[in-house]
């Protein structure tokens, strides 16, 4: 039996939380399907585009070694409608502590009775880096601090480059 499944996020950055994520996933998937999320409103610090290409060059290898397949997209809407249209039948989801819990319990509910035959699957984040949020490391680095403890070596260049770069 194939397993794909599908990882959504707005990975603004990706972090080291979200590669635990993809590398526990990796283990038992044949297929991880990470979809970036573009929301119109919101003003990230990557684009979709970059942050792509970042999920690509962080994640290949990693789940390669796992004899897993990966591959990303960017989608706007629900996310059951980007695992069916990417052919996936696990909704990935990353859980630090019991507020996440609560908030993915709801999700996972609604989603189940908009797509019954694609499953939830929560993955308990690492104690090493259940502190991390994409939201965090974007206030430390706004602010100008070091990131690199919490974001891939590349992840922090990048943003680093990018910040220096900005008008």
């Amino acid at each position: 039996m194939f397993r794909k499944a599908l990882y959504t996020g707005t990975f603004d950055p990706l972090t080291n939380g979200h590669l635990d994520i993809i590398e526990s996933a990796a283990r038992f998937c044949d297929e991880i399907v990470v979809a970036v999320g573009v929301h119109p409103g919101k003003t990230p610090l990557l684009s979709p585009e970059e942050r792509s290409t970042l999920i690509r060059q962080c994640c290949g290898e990693l789940v390669e070694k796992l004899a897993c397949k990966l591959s990303v997209l960017t989608f706007s809407g629900l996310a059951v409608d980007a695992a069916r249209a990417a052919g996936a039948t696990i909704l990935l989801r990353g859980l630090r502590d019991g507020l996440d819990l609560d908030y993915e319990m709801q999700m996972a509910g609604m989603n189940a009775a908009m797509a019954p035959t694609i499953q939830t699957v929560f993955l308990p984040a690492s104690p090493g880096v259940r502190h991390i949020t994409a939201t965090l490391v974007r206030q430390i680095v706004g602010l100008g601090g070091d990131i690199s403890p919490f974001v891939p070596k590349i992840v922090a260049e990048t943003l680093a480059q990018k910040l220096r770069t900005a008008p």
